[in-house]
């Protein structure tokens, strides 16, 4: 790649100096001096750096190069332009659903007994909630079902952008949805793919995932905004 494509001499330097995860870059003074740039244009470029993730500022240990995540690049903008325009949700939530089926045939295999485990932990704490004397909605175990059916996909890319469809889903304050009816569906859903899983089942549990993508879809369609809300 030709570092000159990169808009920042900030971040020229850490490339062409090939830093590593984890190593120290010197101080703002010491690269002032060495790359002929002045250290207020300087705190600009790192600044960028450190809201994209890819530097960790701290008063004791200095700017030190933190590991690749795509994340932080892509809920920046996203949460931008759902500010703007939360109708948008909808289609980064098309994308999302095409993602997980995409590679649930790379992601599920690879799933680990402890993986396993892990899920069906998510399910009863998820049925507790819903099945208790006080209702209450599943979200931290809906959003961990999801990214743990898809964590050991070796594909920062794929990861960062599942993970930003859950902090646009909050944005949006899906996770505030109360509909009963619609939860026990939705984890009826979720059950039914842990148990393909389980069982072995995994393209059976790629049809379920994508006919469980469907349920938010019709959700989130005209008709059901215009719909009352139904509460359980």
């Amino acid at each position: 790649m030709n570092l000159n494509e990169l808009d920042s001499d900030f971040l020229r330097y850490i490339v062409s100096r090939q830093f590593q995860s984890g190593d120290r870059i010197p101080a703002l003074s010491e690269l002032s001096a060495e790359m002929g740039i002045s250290i207020g244009k300087l705190r600009e470029q790192m600044e960028v750096a450190r809201t994209l993730g890819l530097i960790d500022v701290r008063p004791r240990t200095g700017i030190r190069l933190e590991p690749y995540d795509f994340l932080p690049a892509v809920r920046f903008s996203l949460l931008f332009v759902l500010a703007q325009d939360p109708a948008l949700f909808d289609s980064f939530g098309d994308l999302r659903n095409h993602i997980e089926a995409a590679f649930w045939g790379e992601a599920a295999p690879r799933l680990t007994d402890q993986d396993k485990r892990d899920l069906q932990d998510l399910m009863r704490a998820a049925w507790a909630k819903l099945n208790g004397p006080s209702i209450q909605i599943p979200h931290a175990e809906h959003r961990e079902l999801h990214l743990t059916l898809f964590r050991r996909l070796d594909n920062p890319f794929v990861r960062g952008l599942l993970e930003a469809y859950w902090e646009a889903y909050e944005a949006v304050e899906l996770n505030l949805y109360s509909d009963y009816e619609y939860l026990r569906e939705v984890w009826t859903y979720h059950q039914r793919i842990v148990d393909s899983i389980l069982e072995g089942r995994l393209d059976d549990g790629r049809a379920l995932l994508i006919e469980h993508a469907n349920l938010l879809r019709h959700r989130l369609s005209p008709q059901a905004r215009a719909e009352p809300e139904r509460t359980g």
